[in-house]
């Protein structure tokens, strides 16, 4: 059995509403969908993590054209520089996706042997995977969205929890109003009650002066982790002694946050990592160090279904991941879009990723990248043309 035809397709997986954060708004997020086809027919499909990787990929296909698909560590050979000698941004593209390809890979193992990904990975250790809703003040859109005042995050919040039993909460903490950040925490927390995890993203926005004075009242207010509140792991080391709030950070540079002493999680995804295999040996290195570990939000449901998997197959990851599920109206996958109740999503039981690539809908997110383009995530409405900075208050 031989790889016949490596497709790449670029799309938009858009939001219902745009999110502010700490340096603009986004309003959705832009992917690669791989399809790995045998000349018998079978299909693995995956997904990288930027509509850029769809460029490097449709390079790599007369690589891959003829090469046997079970056999994953020479496929990457043939596509995949060694990364201890390319360790720059140019090359962590190529990672990226190499991700989307091993992916498809491994849901084509999974599919001509009749087994999910997680049984191949070394079996589930658990069937129910744990995830947040997500919080944010957003810009109206189409009758979604609007949430301007804490009030109106704490509404939503509430809705959450009454139509979809959500009692795991993670959320933008970014205000240029320092003052507001610790009403918003604490008005969320008065709403949903002592029992609700409440984690808090403040994309490294804040000064350690300002994080310092925040950091007593949302200590106060039970938060569960508290993901780059300052710039870099050398100022969340400075900020560690002043509050026992766990930290996280997109960083995964696992030795520097030892020698540190933060962050406390590193948060992440298997495209990002390079596929299942360098996650799942990361994860595994995070464990023996105590360093916890869980997936990020803005995915499609090919992602989040290879999330679904890893986090079945390893033990350690046991915190919720984000999700912004709750925000994308649309999807590539016949199961689509995914979206958790009582806090969970089912592992999917069918061979490979067990999702269903859907060809219309596949060429509906295609066609929204194309009359969109890329989503700006630092594009500021307010002040049109101009990029936002955080005061070091």
């Amino acid at each position: 059995m031989k790889i016949a035809a490596v497709r790449a397709t670029p799309v938009l997986i858009p939001l219902e509403a745009p999110y502010v954060w700490a340096y603009g708004v986004l309003d959705g997020f832009s992917k690669t969908i791989v399809e790995i086809e045998t000349a018998d027919g079978a299909v693995g499909i995956g997904e990288a993590p930027s509509h850029g990787s769809a460029a490097i990929i449709d390079r790599w296909a007369e690589r891959l054209r003829g090469r046997d698909p079970i056999d994953i560590a020479g496929a990457e050979l043939a596509c995949l520089p060694f990364q201890r000698g390319v360790q720059s941004i140019t090359e962590f593209d190529l990672l990226g996706a190499w991700g989307g390809v091993e992916m498809a890979l491994w849901d084509l193992r999974g599919r001509l042997w009749g087994r999910p990904v997680a049984d191949l990975l070394g079996g589930a250790v658990r069937r129910e995977i744990p995830f947040t809703d997500y919080f944010s003040y957003r810009l109206a859109q189409d009758g979604k969205g609007g949430e301007a005042s804490v009030e109106a995050v704490v509404d939503y919040c509430l809705m959450l929890r009454e139509a979809f039993g959500t009692t795991f909460f993670e959320g933008k903490v970014s205000d240029p109003d320092v003052g507001a950040n610790i009403r918003l925490v604490g008005a969320l927390r008065d709403a949903l009650g002592p029992d609700a995890m409440i984690r808090i993203d403040s994309n490294q926005a804040f000064s350690v002066p300002t994080a310092v004075r925040l950091a007593p009242a949302f200590e106060e207010f039970g938060v569960r982790n508290w993901e780059d509140p300052v710039a870099g792991m050398e100022e969340m080391a400075r900020l560690r002694p002043r509050t026992a709030i766990p930290f996280s950070s997109h960083n995964t540079d696992l030795p520097k946050a030892l020698r540190l002493g933060a962050p406390d999680a590193i948060v992440s995804n298997v495209a990002g990592f390079g596929g299942f295999t360098r996650m799942l040996r990361f994860v595994s290195a995070c464990e023996e160090m105590g360093v916890d570990f869980w997936c990020y939000s803005g995915d499609s449901g090919l992602g989040t279904a290879a999330y679904l998997h890893a986090c079945a197959a390893h033990p350690h990851i046991r915190e919720p991941n984000q999700s912004l599920l709750r925000m994308q109206p649309f999807d590539v996958i016949a199961e689509g879009p995914l979206a958790p109740r009582n806090n969970v999503l089912a592992l999917p039981e069918g061979p490979g990723l067990g999702v269903t690539l859907d060809r219309d809908r596949l060429a509906f997110c295609a066609r929204l990248l194309v009359e969109r383009g890329a989503p700006d995530k630092h594009r500021d409405p307010a002040r049109p043309g101009v990029h936002r900075r955080m005061p070091l208050v």
